[in-house]
């Protein structure tokens, strides 16, 4: 009997996150070295929006928060403010696979942009789990998947080396 228990609990086990309930956190770095940390519980209890988009050739609703929202935690520079040298930042998004998408900072202002930019928790009203989630990145009005983003653990601001120095 225990034999028989043995693989289904193993199983499980590598299931869970290497690092416990923070392999879920968020991390947020902003260009001056702010850092924030957001924990799922966190994340959920902002405002957030719908969009549906084709990934794969199936029509998804995804629910999250716009990606500006967050950056503000951070101090990237958002609407009137955005201009100039700020033209030259751009946000990385990393994934815990490895996988990074780029984005320019004006791409995920709503004043920039009329189609929107989210972190989504949820999809077709259940949440992100497994190699889906807990995060992703969702561009509307991307042709392709490509920056659609899975298993997001990071989003940090970075400024081309070249705009720095103007």
């Amino acid at each position: 009997m225990i034999r028989a228990i043995f693989p289904a609990i193993l199983v499980a086990a590598l299931a869970l996150p290497a690092s416990g309930a923070g392999a879920t956190d968020l991390q947020i770095l902003g260009l001056a070295g702010q850092h924030v940390t957001l924990t799922p519980a966190d994340v959920a209890a902002r405002p957030h929006r719908t969009l549906t988009t084709t990934v794969e050739g199936k029509t998804l609703r995804f629910d999250g928060v716009p990606l500006s929202d967050l950056l503000q935690l951070v101090d990237a520079p958002q609407g009137k403010d955005l201009r100039g040298r700020g033209l030259c930042d751009m946000v990385l998004v990393s994934a815990a696979d490895g996988y990074k998408v780029v984005l320019a900072l004006a791409e995920t202002d709503p004043l920039f942009r009329h189609d929107a930019v989210i972190l989504a928790d949820r999809a077709d009203g259940a949440p992100l789990i497994g190699t889906s989630g807990p995060y992703r990145l969702v561009v509307e009005g991307d042709q392709r998947g490509a920056r659609l983003a899975r298993m997001v653990t990071e989003i940090r601001v970075l400024q081309l080396p070249d705009c720095a120095a103007r």
